[in-house]
């Protein structure tokens, strides 16, 4: 446990799990150093027509809001803020962990709306570079220094050093895959995918391991794969399918703490292509086996195995010292 709280700066690589390569050297560095695991999904709730449900979906339960959507899957308007309706009350962030001042980074219409509902203040690329005279190509994201160099110093990390105050406490980097990215035939160095390796690699080496920055910024690397049931063979949770009953050792084998929320068992848990979570602060998060952020290697040689994705924020707040442990 750090002697002071902590600041985070989490990456979600929305949809990218299928694009990561050997050639991604700054993405498996990364989980190289770090403590990995999974981070269990439950089935999509429904929401309104005009809503991208892959866009959201899965970041619902990173930031656990999916509850709410669960109470009321109508909750969302049909205008295109995605406000919940007024009988449906959704806690701020800052209201939920002890003022927890947080920022999402995205340029995704709906993941940024969704961010605004639960309290995150929306940042630009534009307005992080104005400062740099940098210029953005439309459609092209920015230099990955320049946007590493502005989201840490938002942190309280700036020129190798930690400022007492900080803007926020939590920055969150949304990036989303395109869809064209995830076809075998396109080019994936003309895509998202090297930008997110280069930014990841670039925020590395601004905290590099014995620098102040490396003891005080809590870095989460997550990733998602965003496909169907079809494909469940290949990363599994469960070494014992959840549908196989042709054993009666299988009544004995007990329920995965993944599976539960508040000591009950939820009965619509994806067993299958979860998210991957690589966290690291030095002299903090414990080091694991892992060498790669591949599936294979975080089930053989990750530290962390499996949580739901709802427990991800809190247990996020603890190391940011605004919430209190939760389990063991």
């Amino acid at each position: 446990m750090a002697d002071k709280a902590s600041r985070a700066l989490v990456i979600f690589g929305d949809g990218f799990m299928p694009l990561i390569s050997h050639s991604h050297s700054h993405i498996h560095s990364l989980a190289s150093q770090a403590s990995c695991g999974f981070l269990s999904l439950r089935d999509s709730p429904p929401l309104a027509e005009n809503v991208d449900e892959t866009a959201v979906s899965e970041l619902l339960q990173l930031l656990d809001a999916y509850g709410y959507v669960q109470k009321k899957s109508e909750g969302f308007t049909t205008d295109a803020t995605l406000e919940f309706q007024e009988d449906l009350l959704v806690p701020s962030l800052s209201e939920r962990f002890m003022g927890l001042r947080t920022a999402i980074l995205t340029t995704c219409t709906s993941a940024k709306s969704l961010g605004r509902t639960l309290g995150f203040n929306s940042l630009q690329f534009d307005e992080l570079i104005k400062d740099n005279h940098c210029r953005i190509d439309l459609g092209e994201l920015p230099d990955a220094f320049t946007i590493a160099s502005e989201l840490l110093r938002l942190l309280g990390f700036f020129d190798g050093e930690i400022t007492e105050q900080s803007e926020f406490d939590l920055v969150c980097v949304h990036i989303k895959a395109l869809e064209k990215a995830r076809d075998p035939s396109f080019n994936v160095a003309n895509t998202e995918v090297e930008w997110l390796n280069a930014f990841v690699g670039e925020v590395m080496q601004i905290a590099q391991p014995g620098s102040k920055i490396a003891s005080r910024l809590h870095l989460s690397l997550v990733m998602s794969y965003k496909v169907d049931s079809d494909y469940e063979r290949d990363s599994s949770l469960t070494m014992i399918s959840p549908t196989r009953t042709d054993s009666n050792l299988s009544l004995l084998f007990p329920n995965q703490s993944y599976t539960m929320k508040g000591g009950s068992l939820l009965n619509n848990i994806r067993h299958h292509h979860p998210m991957l979570v690589a966290q690291w602060q030095e002299a903090v998060t414990r080091r694991d086996m892992a060498r790669a952020f591949s599936f294979k290697e975080f089930q053989e040689y990750g530290g962390n195995l499996a949580i739901l994705a709802d427990r991800f924020l809190h247990e996020l707040a603890f190391k940011l010292w605004k919430a209190p442990k939760y389990g063991a």
